[in-house]
């Protein structure tokens, strides 16, 4: 195998223990965050089934592995045209994008896609960068199985 490969590899595979060990965030103020902010539309549910955090929301798609997972590539759930967009261009979550879109969704996505007319679904504004960060932390604690 190239040494390239196999840094290439190595790095889809570290990513997401990587993002994990080093949010900014505090995962237990996220976990309190989550609690009060975003059960109503998500949760976080395992490949078995298990609800790990949240209840039975689908309002918003399931955010179980979300740490390096494709933008808008929940299966199964039906994304808006403009998420959908920045999906095709193969971004992935991480701490700088989540935090930034979950403080202002349809502004993101109308800076990330340069069109005045992109929209978000989801509407609810977390507060502050630091509650960001604390939720992004907490739901890196769920690493895809």
């Amino acid at each position: 195998m190239h040494v390239k490969s196999f840094a290439a590899i190595l790095s889809v595979v570290a990513a997401p223990l990587y993002a994990e060990s080093h949010a900014t965030g505090d995962a237990e103020a996220g976990a309190t965050l989550f609690d009060r902010q975003c059960v109503a539309c998500h949760m976080v549910q395992n490949a078995a089934g298990d609800v790990l955090a949240g209840r039975t929301a689908r309002t918003g798609p399931n955010l179980f592995g979300l740490v390096g997972r494709a933008i808008a590539s929940q299966e199964g759930f039906a994304y808006g045209e403009s998420v959908l967009a920045v999906n095709a261009t193969g971004a992935v979550w991480d701490e700088a994008l989540f935090t930034a879109y979950v403080q202002d969704p349809t502004d993101w996505l109308r800076v990330t896609l340069d069109d005045r007319r992109a929209r978000s679904k989801m509407s609810f504004k977390v507060r502050s960068p630091e509650d960001a960060a604390n939720i992004w932390a907490f739901l890196a604690t769920f690493p895809a199985e």
